[in-house]
């Protein structure tokens, strides 16, 4: 549960260096780029413990995927709320195609011969 916890919090650090800035593009670009990257070295601090300790309870294929989808749903988050852009169907069935990717790195199908 630590590992789910830490990648959560080190998303929401990673949405809002990649995104909050679209806000402000009245600043300068060399201006958000460092606070960017100050808000994404919070991120590296909750990311790289996270698959460390993650790593042998789940694969890395599985601790990525994880990521993946707690990107997409901070993203969508983020996107309705910050933003005030709605997620379109397309973008909802896009999402949604991901996760059920997601439920085939973590079935273990075993092919015998």
């Amino acid at each position: 549960m630590v590992t789910i916890l830490l990648l959560l919090a080190s998303n929401v650090f990673m949405t809002i260096a990649w995104y909050g800035h679209l806000k402000y593009k009245d600043k300068p670009l060399f201006l958000v780029i460092i606070v960017s990257w100050l808000i994404a070295f919070v991120e590296y601090c909750l990311q790289v413990p996270a698959n460390r300790w993650g790593h042998g309870q789940f694969s890395a294929a599985q601790l990525k995927t994880i990521q993946e989808v707690i990107t997409l749903a901070v993203f969508c988050a983020f996107s309705l709320i910050y933003l005030k852009e709605p997620i379109k169907w397309n973008y909802a069935l896009g999402f949604a195609l991901i996760a059920l990717g997601a439920f085939f790195v973590f079935k273990d199908y075993q092919f015998k011969s």
